[in-house]
């Protein structure tokens, strides 16, 4: 699973339905929205998605096609500058995903703007294939924005956009990129000295001699009255947020001039907090790993059932059907669970409760040993491959594979076997549910023996593609015999109850 964080900027932040009905179009994809940003003032909203990249770029394509639909260039009006309805796309690596496969999705989801939206893309940053483009200010500034735009992009070649027509209509322009992940903070000031605050801004900002890492502007903020010096920090290892904080607020103090509050927009990376943390209360041997969620987030990560699916749908063979059946089998264990709990203590149910609590043990930690029987098949499978790329250019190297091979497949062959048999030994409670356990819930009974069978049935076709590459033949028959008693055994189980299913 290629995991990306994207964080679009649209131009709309006063109208709440509108913003709604582009974050549901975003939630179609099965990608995770975190944050959303609205600032009237700026008239801008950003929200922060986080999924696989596929389902990613699908994602924002339907956004981009939704803003365009809602939000009209012609009469929007806000402090922030703007090129179109969905302004900025930025792709940001996650977890062990690389640039490169982000600036692949940034080029691919602007093709599909300019080709199917008729939506002028430019590209910019790690994606720009134009150096020019590549810091986001050269392309749309304060004073170079949609209504700039509109004469340049037909006759200034400066201006040819990297996919889509020549031309703007409504919802204008889309700059879409690559990059590491950016911090937008502002520092809002108790003023309404505009002048002052851009002098501070400009001091601030590096294209003006300030701040490594940081563009800044400076805003009105019509509904506090005060001002703001509007930031983006582009590389928080370099120039760490509490630098560029206390940068501007001893220029802000040098004018007579105090800071009312700072601002996030959006999220920030923990390695910046930590950096926060050292520098506030000067604890210089602290480290993001002493954050407990840090931990815990780590081995969520690894273990989710979105990145098993993802792994699953890959062109990579492992994991393949073998794991699927053990994780098919854990939800159908879990649903015995789950029946079994909603019977057991029940109004209706006194007579039955203690036989609903044992089945519910039983299988509450089949549903773990099922789930770990997934795991273990993916790994058997990969020293089965390893074993395959053994080298052989000497007889003892061949023999040697061979012999790594044999005992590998025996390993993929026992696996599968043991989880059609952990999955087999709940059917036996599946008639004493439907007879005892609540009513309610027998259709989630009928769930439950369609997944456990099916996790026999897809394990014991694992064992046999397996057995026919073996050559000890004492094992073959054994685990031939073994497979076809289990296979018989879920069948006979079932039947009745399938039977049964739709009557």
């Amino acid at each position: 699973m290629n995991y990306v964080e994207c964080v679009p900027n649209y131009s709309e932040g006063k109208d709440r339905s509108k913003i709604e009905s582009v974050i549901e179009s975003i939630k179609k994809y099965p990608v995770d929205v975190i944050d959303v940003e609205m600032n009237p003032d700026h008239n801008r909203s950003v929200i922060t998605v986080v999924g696989d990249g596929e389902s990613m770029l699908n994602a924002m394509f339907e956004s981009i096609k939704r803003a365009s639909e809602l939000i009209d260039l012609d009469s929007h009006r806000g402090e922030h500058p703007r090129f179109g309805a969905t302004d900025v796309v930025p792709f940001v690596p996650m977890l062990g995903t690389s640039i490169d496969y982000c600036v692949d999705l940034a080029r691919r989801l602007g093709e599909r703007v300019g080709n199917e939206l008729g939506i002028p893309v430019f590209l910019y940053s790690e994606a720009a294939k134009i150096p020019s483009r590549r810091e986001l200010p050269d392309i749309r500034s304060e004073k170079f924005q949609y209504e700039q735009l509109k004469a340049a992009i037909v006759g200034d070649e400066r201006y040819t956009p990297d996919f889509g027509p020549r031309k703007l209509g409504k919802a204008g322009a889309t700059i879409i990129g690559a990059r590491e992940f950016l911090i937008a903070f502002n520092v809002d000031l108790r003023t309404d000295d505009l002048k002052a605050t851009k002098e501070i801004a400009k001091r601030t900002r590096e294209r003006t001699g300030g701040l490594r890492n940081v563009r800044a502007l400076g805003f009105n903020l019509k509904e506090t009255r005060e001002t703001q010096v509007s930031m983006n920090l582009v590389n928080y290892k370099e120039t760490p947020v509490p630098e560029v904080f206390e940068f501007v607020r001893r220029e802000a103090q040098a004018r007579g001039l105090p800071v009312s509050r700072s601002e996030l927009v959006g999220m920030i990376p923990l390695q910046a907090l930590e950096e926060i943390y050292r520098f506030y209360l000067m604890n210089r041997d602290f480290s993001e790993n002493q954050v407990l969620e840090k931990k815990l987030l780590e081995i969520f990560s690894k273990d989710s059932m979105r990145t098993y699916l993802g792994d699953l749908a890959s062109d990579r063979p492992a994991p393949g059907g073998g794991s699927a059946s053990g994780m098919v089998g854990s939800m159908g264990a879990a649903l015995i669970s789950m029946v079994a709990g909603l019977t057991a203590g029940k109004k209706g149910y006194e007579d039955v409760s203690e036989e609903m609590r044992s089945i519910q043990k039983v299988a509450s930690e089949a549903v773990w040993r099922l789930y770990q029987q997934a795991d273990r098949d993916t790994r058997a499978y990969d020293n089965l491959s390893k074993s395959l790329s053994m080298p052989k250019s000497t007889p003892e190297e061949k023999e040697e594979r061979s012999r790594m091979i044999q005992a590998r497949l025996k390993e993929a062959t026992q696996v599968p076997y043991e989880t059609g048999k952990i999955a087999a030994s709940l059917l036996g409670y599946l008639p004493v549910l439907i007879e005892k356990g609540n009513k309610n819930a027998i259709s989630d009974v009928y769930c439950a023996s369609l997944f456990i069978s099916s996790a026999v049935y897809g394990a014991m076709h694992n064992v046999k593609i397996n057995l026919g590459m073996i050559k000890d033949q004492e094992f073959v028959g054994e685990y031939e015999r073994k497979m076809k008693e289990l296979v018989e055994e879920t069948r006979s189980k079932t039947e009745e109850i399938t039977k049964n299913m739709w009557n």
